[in-house]
């Protein structure tokens, strides 16, 4: 089936335009994600002479850059879906830190074994099931219903994402090769465009789910609280299914 289930053009383009309007938030949103991340780290490996304290830090770390990974898909999502991300977004998803570790441990060993089945099926299931993480933060669903999620939406798109994922990495090496300063502007752009398709994705195969929270003047969240893969027969749309392009852009005037 070659038929096209989403735009890469326009994925790249909303991501380029939050990122226009919103490049302060992003750059203060990576600066603190990278210190959350690296300064347990820096301290434990200062602290050597302290075999358990350092193991602590270090461990904590590692935890900490898996809670970021979540809140910055959080932010992602938010601004895919016309609402302005926060800072404090980065570290709201403890609670779904098992569910993520559970998935990414899964994952890992689905990619590896296909990895050794001639390589290609490694990189067809890591296609396939690449948008676990998103249902996990988006949906809250365990890692199991998640991982089924991304396998249901992203039956013919596989090809696409796989191209789109080497045109965001083709984005980012340009910013890298700029000082790497590019990247304060290329990983917004990837970040939202990931989200944009996972939303449209996600839409077009009708998934309820719980959605993301609004604030005050973004909307009601109507959606119900359980996220089966298949919405039951003649239940009402909630808001978060709606396919990304009736959403507003978010923009700093």
């Amino acid at each position: 089936m070659n038929e096209k289930r989403f735009s890469i053009g326009d994925a790249v383009r909303f991501g380029w335009d939050t990122m226009k309007g919103n490049i302060g938030f992003f750059i203060a949103l990576l600066i603190v994600a990278f210190l959350i991340v690296n300064i347990p780290g820096a301290v434990g490996n200062f602290a050597s002479d302290f075999p358990l304290i350092s193991f602590v830090l270090i461990l904590a770390g590692m935890l900490l850059s898996l809670v970021v990974q979540m809140g910055l898909i959080k932010v992602s999502l938010k601004f895919s879906a016309g609402i302005k991300g926060k800072l404090d977004d980065l570290l709201s998803s403890f609670n779904l830190l098992l569910k993520f570790i559970a998935g990414s441990i899964v994952y890992g060993l689905i990619v590896l074994g296909g990895s050794l089945l001639l390589f290609i099926p490694g990189i067809i299931w890591g296609v396939k099931f690449s948008l676990f993480p998103y249902f996990i933060v988006d949906r809250e669903l365990g890692p199991i219903e998640a991982l089924k999620a991304s396998s249901q939406v992203t039956a013919g798109a596989k090809w696409q994402l796989f191209v789109f994922g080497l045109v965001l990495g083709l984005i980012n090496l340009a910013g890298a090769l700029v000082f790497l300063v590019g990247l304060f502007a290329t990983v917004p752009i990837s970040m939202v465009a990931y989200a944009r398709v996972y939303r449209t994705l996600a839409g077009n195969e009708g998934i309820f789910g719980k959605g993301m929270e609004s604030g005050p003047g973004e909307g009601p969240d109507e959606s119900p609280k359980t996220a089966p893969i298949e919405g039951p027969a003649g239940s009402p749309q909630p808001a978060s299914s709606k396919v990304p392009g009736e959403d507003a852009e978010v923009h700093a005037d």
